[in-house]
């Protein structure tokens, strides 16, 4: 699905509001203002009430360093579409659910790493976990701007938030493959799998879907 074509599918949705962030760029100023006063968090439309705040730092205490650790999710189905990893094996998403005023937003981070850019070195990495999804960590710690702190993540703590991880070498654009090496460049059709599995866990009914994406 081409991209002209995801942005209509997401305007069909209620009200939903699709913004791009690039967190190279963005990330400090997102997490920057983590000491809100109540005037700064009545400005802040539809993220965070005044009293939820409250009550998340209440039952957030003790604070442990300790973060989530969010399991892993294989796309079922996704292969019939042509949606795989550089090795062929299935895509997958890490996703920790929203609640309060966060229950209808989502966050969704694409996950980085850069290219590979010949027929050796992607060979090279459908061996590694950047380009199968049998080496993916069945579980992943949410920190920053996924954790589920208040104190550390006070704009999207409450968020539903997603991590898809990144398998196709490409960052999630091409749409190819490599017969002789066996190599299957399908990032495009990855993203298209997620969304969809994505809208059918509830994203269809999102007031707000935020997309974060840094491959360097």
């Amino acid at each position: 699905m081409l991209l002209d074509n995801r942005i209509k599918e997401m305007e069909r949705m209620k009200q939903v509001q699709v913004l791009s962030l690039f967190v190279c760029a963005l990330i400090g100023n997102v997490l920057s203002g983590s000491s809100h006063d109540f005037q700064d968090l009545k400005d802040r439309e539809g993220v965070l009430s005044f009293l939820e705040y409250s009550e998340a730092v209440s039952s957030s205490s003790p604070v442990t360093d300790e973060p989530l650790m969010v399991g892993l999710t294989l796309i079922q189905g996704a292969d019939s579409k042509g949606a795989v990893c550089l090795d062929g094996t299935l895509p997958g998403y890490h996703l920790d659910r929203g609640s309060g005023t966060g229950k209808d937003s989502w966050l969704i981070q694409l996950e980085g790493g850069g290219w590979c850019n010949t027929i050796r070195n992607c060979v090279y990495r459908k061996t590694t976990r950047r380009g199968s999804s049998k080496l993916f960590e069945k579980q992943l710690p949410f920190t920053g701007i996924l954790s589920n702190k208040v104190e550390e993540n006070p704009d999207f703590f409450n968020w539903n938030r997603v991590k898809v991880r990144y398998c196709d070498g490409a960052s999630f654009s091409g749409d190819s493959q490599n017969e002789a090496s066996q190599l299957y460049f399908r990032g495009q059709r990855i993203w298209s799998a997620a969304m969809e599995y994505l809208m059918a866990e509830g994203m269809q009914n999102a007031t707000q879907v935020f997309n974060l994406s840094c491959h360097f």
